[in-house]
């Protein structure tokens, strides 16, 4: 394993596939004036963190695939938005632009809140702050998976990426219809802009064949991650995974549940399985 402050990269020994895996969200390294910082306790503050889904990911270089995961946590910083995506009610010097749902609803790259709408902070923050969490960490994690993908697709022909996430259950419960069965995993390619066909069933396949419920981009379609590296036209492509947190942990109480190991030796298959799909033009072997 190698990386920095913003992040940590695991690499295999050799890579055998075009498959990207990226993890924005899972980071859990809380800077201690941050937390002296907030209104939250130690608990609310960790609401939206992709508890877990790192180790649940781990398996990736043992496929032959590079996994990249965050260090800072969501709160701090959200590395599935654009830098730019500043939100003048929470960050001092920011004049109002144009109408962003995300950021008006306080989750722009420095989320104002986390889930349920709970606010973060007493007050504002400088803009100063701002501009530094996104210096040390957004530049950095952007930087190493954009440069994960272009050799990826300068050896494979194609890089094919898979951003990690988790959802609660709430916010699935809150999507289903009544008679018809929750999803357990929601894949987004932004209704086939990030993605091409033929990658989206493959991936949905390999959940599937697991036995999990699989949805599309109902209720979630992919963020910035999979519209700004998702380039089907140019075998790029995006998806974006969402899995029920209730399969492997306690919400409440942040959490691995009794299910976590089975959980994840189910996740490995999956893994195993996605890998698969950029096995069919391997590297030549150096000379």
């Amino acid at each position: 394993m190698s990386g920095t402050d913003a992040y940590n990269l695991h690499l295999p020994v050799r890579c055998t596939t075009s498959v990207v895996f990226s993890s924005p969200h899972s980071g859990r390294d809380y800077p201690l004036p941050f937390l002296a910082a907030t209104a939250l306790d130690a608990l609310a503050i960790r609401s939206s963190e992709d508890a877990f889904v790192d180790e649940l990911f781990a398996p990736a270089p043992l496929h032959g695939a590079a996994l990249i995961a965050a260090r800072a946590p969501r709160a701090y910083i959200d590395l599935n938005r654009a830098s730019d995506e500043l939100d003048p009610a929470l960050i001092e010097g920011i004049s109002r632009s144009p109408h962003n749902p995300r950021v008006s609803s306080g989750l722009g790259v420095i989320p104002r809140v986390v889930a349920n709408g709970r606010p973060i902070y007493r007050g504002k923050i400088s803009i100063t702050e701002a501009e530094s969490r996104i210096a040390r960490h957004w530049i950095p994690y952007h930087g190493a998976l954009r440069e994960l993908l272009e050799s990826t697709r300068t050896d494979f022909g194609e890089a094919v990426l898979i951003d990690c996430h988790s959802m609660p259950r709430e916010a699935i419960d809150s999507h289903t219809r009544n008679g018809q069965p929750r999803p357990q995993v929601v894949l987004g390619d932004r209704f086939g802009a990030a993605a091409g066909r033929d990658v989206m069933d493959r991936v949905e396949a390999a959940f599937t064949r697991t036995g999990l419920r699989v949805s599309r981009n109902a209720p979630f379609a992919g963020a910035y991650i999979t519209q700004a590296y998702g380039r089907p036209s140019r075998n790029q492509h995006a998806i974006q995974v969402e899995i029920d947190r209730s399969l492997y942990m306690d919400e409440a109480r942040i959490e691995r549940s009794t299910d976590f190991a089975d959980f994840a030796r189910l996740m490995q298959g999956v893994i195993a399985d996605l890998c698969q799909i950029g096995q069919g033009s391997l590297p030549l072997a150096a000379e």
